[in-house]
């Protein structure tokens, strides 16, 4: 083999997309072990810092997988994901919490559902006010559709903190059906369920990744593990630092699962009328298009996707309260996707670990690195002191202030890293990436290239 053939399949290995996911994934896990070394971690430390660091590359990266669905796919301007995320989690914990809540007098109990019966609860219900906001909405021009989204982002949180939906009776008798055909019904075992109010709701319902396990029958192998790790590396409760890289796993499957349905939607007959819709509606609508029904279908499809990220997210959780649900993760999300490039399922889930890995949680990561190499002592108690300190030429004040309140400053490094991103790539990390117009191969062999490559979307040539 040539030194240039060689060259060529190193060109080929690194534009597979696994390739470049695990290149980057592995960058960001390189660089968090390295702090941890330089913190003086110890092996738990260690394992709690990655199991961290999963956890919030598999809820971003499944989240703006959900996000790309609507905007990178359809061009529908959602800024309201953390409505349908809230929603899906409520509905879950009303399903699946006990008849009983162990929360004191401001808790309220649930149905005492199996916790599989509630996921698809929440699922469904954040695809049905999917449905709901976007049926009479759905026409509006880009902004408009964004200030409803937001609006009904809004509208959820502020129902979730009411003390009108905060407990309500059940009926001795619920019976579900459809279009008047009756499927079931059962008899709750709890006399009033509710949202919480303001002080939201405890999550007594079985253990999510120990209700995984079992499903899978894994649920005894991972308890010899325990054992194993217990008895030989760490001898001090290793079980939740095991749940905790276990869960960010389980969430890394179902990054995997979003991923692929994503490609195959993306490459069906359905995934190319969304991307027509995307590049011009009114062209789309002209080849005979009912568009109106491909954005709704897109719509609830993504919304429900958003409902299960944001039971993944909180399910873990001991509780859930109204303000975790505040606009900032909508955000938190669109900035992801953009890191990415929207359009591309590999850009989305790399934008979902770089924001993870370097904007949310990177600040505190560098404020405790430099912490640890210099000490600068105690921080001024106030912005002032800590700017009059220029007046004697001493930065050092004004330093120290700023990485004390470096959680505060985070929402500023995000947006000047998306201001600097919208100016020099507003096409994200992966660039345009071209996609083929037709699942078969249109296209007629050459001299140049005798077996012949599809033809390009935007007309030009594939990558």
């Amino acid at each position: 083999m040539s030194i240039a053939d060689a060259r060529d399949r190193i060109d080929d290995l690194f534009d597979r997309d696994v390739t470049l996911v695990l290149v980057v994934l592995g960058a960001i896990y390189l660089a968090y072990i390295l702090a941890g070394v330089a913190f003086g971690y110890s092996l738990r430390g260690q394992l709690n810092s990655i199991a961290n660091l999963t956890f919030f590359i598999g809820v971003f990266g499944m989240l703006a997988l959900a996000l790309n669905l609507h905007w990178g796919y359809t061009g529908l301007f959602n800024i309201g994901v953390v409505g349908f995320m809230g929603i899906g989690i409520y509905v879950t914990a009303i399903v699946s919490k006990p008849p009983v809540a162990e929360g004191g007098a401001a808790q309220v109990g649930g149905l005492g559902l199996p916790l599989g019966v509630g996921v698809i609860a929440g699922v469904l219900a954040a695809g049905f006010f999917g449905l709901v906001v976007a049926l009479p909405t759905l026409r509006l021009r880009a902004d408009y559709f964004a200030i409803v989204t937001v609006a009904f982002s809004e509208i959820v949180r502020f129902t979730l903190m009411s003390r009108t939906f905060q407990t309500f009776t059940v009926p001795d008798t619920i019976d579900v059906g459809v279009a008047g055909l009756q499927l079931f019904s059962f008899d709750p075992a709890a006399d009033t369920i509710g949202l919480g109010g303001g002080g939201g709701l405890i999550l007594n319902y079985p253990d999510p990744l120990e209700a995984f396990l079992r499903l899978v029958f894994l649920w005894d192998p991972y308890l010899g593990l325990i054992d194993f790790v217990r008895r030989n590396i760490i001898s001090n409760n290793p079980k939740p630092v095991i749940d905790g890289l276990a869960y960010g796993l389980v969430l890394f499957i179902v990054v995997g699962l979003f991923y692929s349905l994503l490609v195959r939607t993306g490459q069906s007959p359905f995934g190319r009328v969304l991307k027509a819709i995307r590049e011009d509606e009114d062209v789309a609508n002209a080849l005979g298009k009912n568009t109106a029904r491909f954005k709704l279908t897109g719509f609830v499809l993504g919304s429900a996707l958003m409902g299960l990220g944001g039971i993944l997210w909180y399910a873990s959780r001991g509780s859930i309260t109204p303000p975790s649900f505040r606009p900032n993760i909508t955000f938190f999300i669109w900035i992801a996707l953009i890191i990415g490039g929207a359009g591309s399922n590999t850009g989305s889930f790399l934008g979902g670990a770089v924001f993870a890995g370097v904007l949310y949680e990177g600040p505190r990561y560098v404020k405790n690195l430099v912490q640890t190499v210099f000490d600068f002592g105690d921080a001024p108690r106030n912005f002032g002191e800590a700017v009059a300190a220029f007046g004697s030429l001493d930065p050092v004040p004004f330093v120290v202030y700023t990485l004390d309140n470096i959680s505060q400053l985070r929402l500023v490094i995000m947006g000047v890293v998306l201001i600097w991103l919208m100016h020099n790539r507003p096409e994200g990390m992966l660039g345009h990436r071209k996609e083929t117009a037709a699942s078969v191969d249109l296209s007629r062999p050459s001299d140049d290239d005798p077996a012949g490559r599809p033809a390009a979307a935007d007309g030009g040539e594939t990558e």
